[in-house]
């Protein structure tokens, strides 16, 4: 099935789908439609810039749907209840610790955290989804989901809660072929025996019994007042927004087990048949010490990243130079690298005329663009379409500005904005700062050390800090 105005005779679109471990031509359900489900954040703390990573691909994977002219209808759940650290059913919960961290209620603490990830997701340039649905405004649903899988024998209850029975199941390992034996207590970090399940892969749809008696916020049910398991809420949202088919569900990697798994477990057995074709996972943004987590404690956010000189959309320029299914090493160097480029990037898109657009070479470099992003989402291919776009010989000015404004509906880079001008604590403007770069460079060429480092010295007294990279010299004001 092909959209009806889908600019492609053939192919079309292939992303690499996690179920089928390959790459897949997308196709979706109804012609022309794509219902397209994103984990939502669990709003205890801030999200660390990781985490925006994974949203920042989901963004442009959803912007190029429409690009290519699918009407797309995106539901993403925010996670408010129910989440405990070890991400199975043990573990503290992290609304509750968060709460009692900054002695604000549950629901207090879900309100700011929401609000400060669409604010950050904002200066990144990410669209919102056309809905958002957090998990308390779904209990109604949970239960009578819970309750159908109770009936069709699926789900148990044990010690006061209720079970998903994943022995029930032809197959329960979806997206990895792991051996049973393989899967003892405590592989994943933070997992602790649960005597009450029959098989050691089961997972709590409801919990009445927990640690946790002074939970904030609990529902009456039909097995007593209690509150939903993580797992159960995504599949809600999705069905209540969605109905009973997902044409492609986003996430981190991290979330393919238990959490996408366990999804795919309650959602089929409740349903009777396939509810998900396509699977899109984004791998982890890492440090040089590991992978960035906030349950580790050591995690950067975006208003930080701000305050050490960077702006959001350097960020975002640096996560799509590098494709989603890579590692993304962070580092300030790997950052400052991106950010310089960026800066000249947006200097030459701003210096291109208006003018006439050549049509035959307006397709001819928009067919590079969308074989790029057609090849598996391949972001990093996309920017060299952009960087070819203004080295080419072969198309006007003005014809380069209308690509780099097309290409941008799916980039979102921020190329045509003007940038304010800051200035640092001396007093001195960014086009100030840049002309010295430049002329220290000249130094440096002219090996005339002694002038610059006069120019350093000199925009160090301004509250400006120089660092050298093989890529050039950026600056920091502060």
């Amino acid at each position: 099935m092909r959209p009806p105005h889908a600019r492609h005779e053939e192919n079309d679109m292939r992303i690499y789908n996690t179920l089928s471990r390959q790459i897949e031509e997308f196709v979706p359900r109804e012609e022309g439609k794509v219902k397209m489900y994103t984990c939502g954040p669990t709003v205890y703390n801030f999200a660390h810039i990781g985490n925006l990573r994974t949203y920042m691909m989901e963004d442009v994977l959803e912007k190029y749907l429409r690009y290519v002219g699918y009407d797309v209808t995106r539901v993403m759940n925010i996670t408010d209840i129910g989440h405990l650290s070890s991400d199975a059913d043990s573990g503290e919960d992290k609304m509750l610790l968060g709460a009692k961290r900054e002695h604000k209620t549950v629901l207090e603490l879900a309100k700011f955290y929401t609000d400060a990830f669409f604010k950050d997701c904002e200066e990144l340039h990410i669209k919102k989804p056309d809905v958002v649905q957090p998990a308390t405004g779904c209990i109604d649903e949970f239960i009578k989901v819970i309750s159908s899988l109770i009936e069709k024998g699926y789900a148990y209850l044990a010690g006061g809660n209720v079970y998903f029975d994943t022995s029930k199941l032809k197959e329960y390992h979806v997206f990895f072929n792991f051996k049973e034996d393989d899967l003892e207590v405590g592989v994943r970090e933070g997992v602790d025996e649960d005597g009450n399940k029959r098989n050691k892969n089961d997972f709590v749809l409801w919990f009445t019994k927990s640690k946790f008696e002074d939970q904030a916020l609990k529902w009456e049910s039909p097995w007593g007042v209690g509150y939903p398991g993580w797992h159960i809420e995504c599949s809600c949202i999705a069905m209540k927004y969605l109905g009973e088919y997902v044409d492609i569900h986003c996430g981190g990697i991290d979330n393919v087990f238990p959490h996408h798994t366990n999804e795919i477990a309650q959602s089929e057995a409740y349903l009777g048949h396939k509810w998900c074709n396509y699977w899109f996972h984004v791998l982890h943004l890492n440090t040089q010490g590991g992978k960035m987590s906030k349950s580790s404690g050591g995690f950067l956010t975006l208003s930080k990243m701000k305050e050490d000189g960077f702006t959001p959309m350097e960020y975002r320029f640096f996560c799509l130079l590098s494709h989603y299914r890579k590692s993304l090493i962070y580092s300030e160097d790997n950052l400052a690298n991106a950010a310089n480029a960026y800066k000249k990037l947006k200097a030459k898109v701003q210096a291109l005329p208006e003018g006439a657009v050549d049509e035959a070479g307006f397709a001819r470099y928009k067919k590079q663009f969308t074989d790029a992003l057609d090849n598996d989402l391949n972001t990093s291919l996309a920017i060299t379409a952009l960087y070819d776009v203004l080295k080419a010989k072969d198309i006007g000015g003005g014809t380069a500005r209308a690509l780099v404004a097309d290409f941008e509906k799916v980039l979102s880079l921020g190329l045509f904005e003007k940038e304010e001008q800051k200035e640092s604590s001396g007093g001195i403007a960014a086009e100030e700062i840049e002309q010295l770069i430049a002329e220290r460079a000249a130094a440096k060429k002219a090996k005339n050390y002694a002038e610059a480092d006069r120019i350093r010295a000199y925009l160090a007294e301004k509250g400006v800090t120089l660092t050298d990279t093989p890529n050039g010299t950026t600056y920091k004001i502060g």
